[in-house]
């Protein structure tokens, strides 16, 4: 496994730096995002992104925070902005070192004066810190530390205008802005007594965001300064910057805050621990007791698909199951007759209330299968009654044992990419995967509930597996030797996609060993690739290799092509089933393949997808949270075949480290 390191000689190259982006997260929705450079280049980039009431949305409120040194009444701005076609200031010629562990940490160069910036978000608050730190320097410096605020939805972009409110006003060492009523006080602070702030509010135009041109959008936007700190600092003294929606109360406050959390951070040493880090910034603990998975950063919010797809690497594989349990009851306790709600509902998502019987499999390795049936056995019973009846009149169970589902409003399958109103992938009817979900469901239900004596939901729905696989392998199996993918009204859709690969890899499948092979062949001869499985066969006329381009374009390539990582969880289940210990250089292969990736994009992550020809560029949200889950899942099947192999590791240190994240949470099981 390798470690996680950076080109020092690179990192002022552009082409270089601009690439690799860094993410910090408080754990309760709100994160950091920039450039390994601190150069903006998405609408979603910015320094502290929070929400700032009980609601999902999140808002940019500090985007940047521009560095000046100051000597000899010389000035040399250490930030780096792009604003139409040109770069201003050129910071990154004095960056001479990065490093992500434990905490994002640039070092400057600027003649004989070294400056370091250590960037720190504080778990369960709205706080970011930033320690700066003059390591040598040879004469009397001063720092200016310049704020840009944007107070914006994080999908949307700022323009000047006469409504926003450029006046700073005192607060404990330091100042409190708001530029509109509508948002609470940003306060900001250092920890040093003698720091100045000087008041010029300004607005700096035309902000330019490449990645968000490139996407397809709007790219510029204006950002207001209030005005700017400046101080002197000694060789080897140190300055804390705070942005926080919480006053501090004084400065040895802020300097026992960055200090305790600093040194309960972990040290993210090599391939796994840095994706152990990623996955935990996933789990996010809200206002009334709840608790999400947010899909991807820094653009997805919370789907109840992915939640349930996402909770067992995410979670289970670092023995966090007080996790896994508060996020299914999170659903649970939003169900309404008999259904989970919004988007993790049979009537956004067909297949989404079936992951959560998947999630209740896994999680039933460490806490039981009577645990599991006294407290999820309801929820369960009522899922299935749900699809039996009907939900919504998009999803029902029909006289074969089939699920059926279809809408002329919304996709209802995972690949639910819409241009211009219609179906990127027309789905409607009986889907694989979702009649692959069905099955897994109602026999891991009858098993639990024999197991626990209840006979008459045992009677009710004993007939139906064997109805529900006879159908499956009349209407799906092909003599081409692999599956449909759906099956509708005009017969079977004999496109070559990933979603049967699910038939293959769940604990209960309908096909026999023959049917498996044949579907694992064609996979690996069409779809399989080092980073995932293509959404489609690149023999088929409509793929498209490439994710560039429009939204529209995109959004077409993304389910005709483009690669998924977190398929491949499935493609290893399948295969370890049937090849056993055979399978293991194999999957070692695979898991190695992603040990670059932590480097090059999201760092510390693994993306939302990848083109689908080669190199295999990473494309989408720089850290996805159902990837993430996969490469841990993949990593868990290799130790269960390798237990003399699973390392002392980082598990040690960062259980230690993170204990915060479970202190005072109710033991229940």
């Amino acid at each position: 496994m390798s470690a996680l390191t950076f080109d020092k000689s690179e990192l002022g190259n552009l082409e270089y730096s601009l690439q690799r982006e860094m993410l910090a997260t408080d754990r309760i929705g709100g994160y950091m995002s920039t450039t390994i450079v601190c150069c903006n280049t998405r609408r979603y980039h910015g320094l502290m992104v929070a929400p700032i009431d009980d609601s999902d949305r999140t808002y940019v409120l500090l985007s940047a925070l521009d560095e000046t040194i100051i000597q000899h009444d010389q000035t040399f701005n250490l930030a780096l902005h792009r604003f139409q076609g040109t770069y201003e200031p050129r910071g990154h010629k004095y960056i001479t070192d990065f490093e992500y562990t434990p905490t994002p940490t640039i070092t400057y160069r600027v003649g004989g004066v070294i400056l370091k910036k250590e960037m720190l978000w504080i778990h369960k608050r709205t706080q970011l810190m930033i320690r700066y730190t003059l390591v040598d320097a040879h004469s009397e410096t001063r720092l200016r530390l310049r704020p840009f605020l944007a107070f914006r939805d994080k999908h949307a972009l700022t323009h000047a205008n006469m409504e926003a409110d450029g006046h700073s006003y005192p607060a404990v060492n330091g100042v409190k802005c708001r530029l509109y009523g509508s948002f609470p006080w940003l306060y900001l602070q250092t920890s040093k007594p003698g720091a100045e702030f000087v008041p010029a509010p300004d607005w700096y135009y035309n902000f330019e965001y490449r990645q968000d041109i490139a996407r397809g959008y709007d790219g510029y936007e204006d950002l207001m300064t209030t005005g700017y700190f400046e101080t002197e600092l000694k060789k080897g003294e140190s300055i804390i910057f705070s942005a926080s929606l919480d006053e501090m109360g004084s400065t040895k406050t802020i300097e026992e805050v960055f200090g305790g959390s600093i040194a309960r951070r972990t040290h993210k040493i090599d391939f796994i621990s840095c994706l152990e880090h990623s996955a935990r910034q996933f789990v996010i603990r809200r206002p009334g007791n709840r608790t999400e998975v947010v899909s991807g950063y820094p653009w997805h919010g919370v789907s109840g698909r992915q939640t349930f797809v996402s909770l067992p690497g995410i979670t289970l594989w670092q023995n966090h199951k007080e996790d896994c349990i508060d996020a299914l009851d999170t659903q649970v306790r939003g169900m309404q007759d008999g259904m989970f709600a919004g988007n993790a509902s049979a009537a956004a998502a067909a297949d989404a209330p079936l992951w959560f019987f998947w999630t209740l499999q896994r999680l039933e390795a460490q806490i039981g299968a009577k645990k599991i049936w006294k407290h999820y056995g309801e929820a369960m019973k009522q899922v299935l009654e749900s699809y039996k009846r009907g939900v919504a009149g998009r999803v029902a169970l029909n006289d074969n044992g089939l699920v059926w589902a279809s809408s002329d409003e919304v996709p209802l399958t995972w690949m639910n990419s819409v241009i211009d109103g219609r179906s990127v992938t027309p789905r409607n009817g009986y889907q694989v995967e979702v009649n692959a979900l069905w099955y897994n469901a109602v026999r891991y239900a009858l098993r639990l509930a024999g197991e626990a004596g209840d006979t008459k939901f045992v009677k009710a729905w004993e007939k139906l597996p064997e109805r529900t696989a006879a159908s499956f392998n009349e209407l799906f199996r092909l003599p081409e030797g692999y599956l449909a993918d759906c099956v509708g009204c005009d017969g079977a859709n004999t496109d070559i996609r990933p979603n049967m690969i699910v038939a293959c890899g769940l604990p209960y499948k309908m096909l026999d060993e023959q049917t498996q092979l044949e579907v694992i062949r064609t996979v690996r001869q069409h779809l399989l690739t080092p980073k995932g499985l293509r959404s489609l066969s690149p023999r088929n006329p409509l793929y498209k290799g490439s994710q560039e381009g429009t939204p529209a374009e995109r959004d077409f390539a993304g389910k005709n092509g483009s690669v998924w990582p977190w398929l491949l969880s499935f493609y290893v289940s399948a295969c370890f089933d049937i090849d056993g210990d055979a399978f293991l250089p194999q999957a070692e292969e695979i898991l190695a393949g992603f040990e670059e990736d932590i480097q090059t994009y999201g760092i510390g992550s693994i993306g939302e997808l990848f083109d689908a020809d080669p190199p295999f560029a990473p494309r989408g949200a720089i850290s996805q949270a159902w990837s993430v889950a996969a490469v841990l899942d993949i990593y868990g099947m290799i130790l269960a075949r390798k237990p003399e192999e699973t390392p002392g590791k980082s598990e040690k240190t960062h259980k230690k480290s993170e204990s915060e994240d479970c202190e005072g949470r109710k033991k229940r099981w």
